[in-house]
């Protein structure tokens, strides 16, 4: 049975691991503090186009989102994020826990829409109770949404525009950058996101590696005490020639955009042989993960033989169905999809 429920089902790929094989038995510094991790920093400093940004690797996603946001913001301010967005659904209200309020507002095509950040900004400053209320400090979002859709650099900049206006951060999770990076017609690369945002991270667990992100701040300066506070909040490896290494293998050769290419390749051919079998989309997704609404009972065939992720009812015996793709999943694995539909 194939399983098509998330991107992170598969270990690491093999250039990564026979790496870590090889280097299995030498002796490096902790913490990061070694020749590999260096030259994986140095590759994602080219990669981004910022030769003195500041590069952190971190052990997880959440760990990158809390930590960060408990960096870049006051004690009295919150986070601006799309009422579906990772940190204000799914991640057991870690950013609470550092004491920071996630303040939602609606999302559109599962993003945070800059004219909807712009007006929620005005009208809190036209409150003239505001003193009394979580000032947002930093707009999160994510690329892609979690519902695979995706930014362009008119909307970055836009945002940008808004942080920049009111004295805010914005703040990119890209725990499926590799994806968004390598979907059709996106005008987005490294160095747009590195243009318009002060802090990101470029995700490894979901990418290719067996664990771990790399977080990317272009102005060194803006969190100058950043690795202390990787510790505080549990997020530091000791062993951290393993990230280094995971790194250093995703960003030699063109691996990261390869792997990510091979995963949008087979979800577009999934995604036209649904339309073609007459299943409805739910959204316009250009990334790994595709989104369907499917009949109840046709869902529950289809469970017996595949693995799919239901989202939850759509009303009339329907349901909403997301399908993905990793940089793991086998050509036969996608035709074998396509002939239970």
């Amino acid at each position: 049975m194939y399983r098509f429920n998330c991107d992170y089902l598969e270990g690491a790929h093999e250039n990564i691991i026979k790496r870590l094989v090889e280097t299995n038995l030498c002796q490096t510094p902790g913490y990061g503090a070694d020749e590999i991790c260096f030259s994986a920093k140095e590759k994602i400093r080219a990669a981004c186009g910022c030769p003195d940004a500041a590069v952190y690797f971190l052990v997880g996603g959440t760990q990158a989102n809390y930590t960060v946001l408990d960096s870049i913001l006051r004690g009295y301010e919150g986070v601006l994020a799309a009422d579906t967005g990772h940190v204000s659904v799914h991640e057991a209200g870690a950013i609470e826990y550092s004491g920071h309020k996630v303040i939602t507002i609606p999302q559109k095509n599962g993003k945070v829409d800059p004219e909807a950040a712009e007006e929620y900004m005005r009208a809190f400053y036209a409150d003239a109770t505001n003193t009394h209320m979580v000032r947002p400090g930093a707009i999160y979002v994510s690329h892609p949404s979690e519902y695979g859709t995706l930014y362009t650099a008119e909307e970055l900049r836009r945002l940008r525009g808004v942080c920049d206006r009111y004295g805010m951060r914005l703040f990119l999770d890209g725990a499926r950058l590799a994806y968004g990076l390598a979907a059709r017609d996106t005008d987005v690369t490294l160095k747009v996101i590195a243009e318009y945002c002060d802090a990101f991270y470029i995700g490894g667990t979901k990418c290719g590696a067996l664990f771990g992100e790399a977080v990317v701040f272009p102005d060194a300066s803006l969190s100058p005490c950043f690795f202390t506070e990787i510790k505080q909040h549990g997020a530091l490896l000791a062993k951290g020639r393993m990230l280094g290494i995971q790194f250093d293998e995703l960003f030699s050769d063109g691996l990261y955009e390869r792997i990510a290419d091979h995963a949008v390749g087979l979800a577009m051919i999934l995604r036209e042989a649904m339309i073609e079998k007459g299943y409805e989309p739910y959204n316009d997704s250009p990334t790994n993960q595709q989104f369907f609404i499917m009949d109840d009972e046709k869902l529950r065939e289809i469970s017996k033989k595949a693995v799919l992720d239901n989202w939850g009812p759509m009303g009339e015996g329907k349901s909403l169905v997301r399908i993905t793709t990793s940089w793991a999943t086998p050509h036969e694995a996608v035709e074998y999809l396509i002939s239970i539909l």
